[in-house]
């Protein structure tokens, strides 16, 4: 992953319904909504994030773009400016095995009130658009939890491949993986 400090106004991708972008400060009580939602962590942790996680969370977002020129965007409707939810790529450094090392994580999580309505793959399809165009990787991964059928179709509707079943912070994960050409 580069370390070039990037630009972040010139980050913003936008899709037909959607404007995706970097986190902002001023973006941390949208944020924690939408991780207090528990149809957004019912597979992802399992329980709404309090104040202090996804404050964690928050900082992460920011300091990945910093960092490594990538990280997750914010998915905000377009006409409203309403937060819909994150997608990008990262490197948390799990203790998964395999390992995944060295290569980008991409994610997807969307508020519930958007389900099933086609933003996952809106979103996606623009940050795998953009991850091609600019990571070093040839290659990017995902982890979703074993019940999510949503996001394992969601994952196999852009051709990611499952690689392993393992665990994860003790719950039974699927790892994906996908090449950007």
């Amino acid at each position: 992953m580069s370390l070039v400090r990037p630009n972040l106004d010139t980050l913003i991708l936008e899709t037909p319904r959607t404007r995706m972008r970097p986190h902002r400060a001023e973006d941390y009580d949208k944020i924690h909504a939408l991780w207090s939602d528990p149809a957004v962590t019912k597979y992802i942790g399992g329980q709404p994030l309090t104040q202090e996680e996804t404050w964690f969370r928050f900082l992460r977002g920011l300091g990945h773009w910093h960092a490594f020129s990538c990280g997750f965007w914010l998915v905000e409707d377009r006409q409203t400016g309403e937060l819909l939810g994150e997608v990008g790529f990262a490197d948390f450094k799990r203790a998964i095995e395999p390992s995944h090392s060295g290569k980008p994580e991409m994610g997807w999580v969307l508020s519930g009130k958007v389900h099933g309505q086609g933003y996952a793959s809106e979103t996606v399809t623009a940050a795998l658009d953009w991850g091609k165009r600019n990571l070093t990787a040839d290659r990017t991964f995902c982890i979703i939890d074993a019940k999510n059928t949503e996001s394992i179709r969601v994952a196999d509707r852009f051709g990611f491949r499952e690689t392993a079943r393992t665990t994860y912070k003790e719950k039974p994960i699927i790892t994906y993986e996908r090449s950007f050409s």
